[in-house]
């Protein structure tokens, strides 16, 4: 049983993918994440005898600090944001129990630069519908909760992209788009390995959904028509945004932990 100031693996596991997530920071040691360069899903790397300067940044969250094992980086750094009045906590066991309980971990090689603020940028076409939707809420659920989207015309996604370093999704001809009969929200769970079954499930409905088949699941039909309820109702793409966000949020609840509840009115 974890200490009052410890969360186990699969209590965070439960947590991540929601909006009550906590904001987790990774204090591995540099050897330490040279022997494996995968972080938990959201995970922030930042130096352990450094944590404090984070304080005013983690004002008002719950925190979440892991290390290799759980041990002196973690239990330590978390007591120095409590005694600053954070509200942290260190994960039992730190990455080797996350990995050995065989949840998710995120290559780091994948994950775009972060800019001076801290914040990953990314940059798409303007007017989104479902993947440009779809692809931020995966985003800042699961790589970068402080992730900043760019909506600009079709022709200057890639202009944008080179001149403000941002990465180019759901457009031809990049990493992030769309491949074979997959969309951009497969692309993006395959090169993050989010083999997270409710994504997955998730994923059969948004393919659908995005890419003019219908009848790929029960819910395709529901989702197409709700995003193109929502474009209608915004001109300002980052509004659409916000309230997409609630959207996909509740799809992924209903996707984990609803999908055999039955409503008979």
């Amino acid at each position: 049983m974890p200490s009052p100031t410890q969360i186990t693996p699969n209590q965070l596991n439960r947590l991540i993918g929601t909006p009550d997530a906590p904001v987790i920071i990774d204090v591995c040691i540099d050897e330490d994440y040279a022997l494996d360069e995968r972080f938990i899903p959201t995970a922030m790397r930042h130096p352990f005898d450094d944590i404090a300067s984070l304080v005013p940044m983690l004002q008002g969250k719950r925190v979440v600090i892991v290390c290799k094992k759980g041990l002196k980086l973690g239990q330590g750094a978390a007591a120095v944001l409590r005694a600053c009045g954070i509200v942290a906590e260190s994960v039992e066991g730190g990455n080797y129990a996350w990995r050995d309980a065989g949840l998710p971990l995120v290559p780091a090689g994948k994950i775009p630069a972060r800019n001076g603020e801290g914040r990953t940028v990314w940059v798409t076409k303007q007017r989104p519908k479902i993947d440009r939707i779809a692809c931020p809420w995966l985003i800042r659920r699961f790589i970068d909760p402080n992730a900043q989207f760019l909506f600009v015309e079709g022709a200057h996604v890639l202009d944008v992209a080179e001149k403000f370093n941002a990465t180019p999704f759901d457009v031809d001809g990049v990493l992030f788009g769309h491949r074979g009969e997959g969309c951009t929200f497969d692309t993006m769970l395959e090169e993050f390995a989010l083999e997270i079954d409710a994504l997955q499930h998730m994923a059969q409905i948004i393919r659908g959904a995005d890419t003019n088949q219908p009848d790929l699941t029960a819910q395709t039909s529901g989702l197409l028509a709700i995003s193109l309820g929502l474009s209608r109702m915004y001109k300002d793409d980052l509004r659409q945004l916000d309230a997409g966000m609630g959207i996909y949020d509740a799809l992924y609840r209903w996707a984990r932990d609803a999908v055999s509840e039955r409503h008979d009115g």
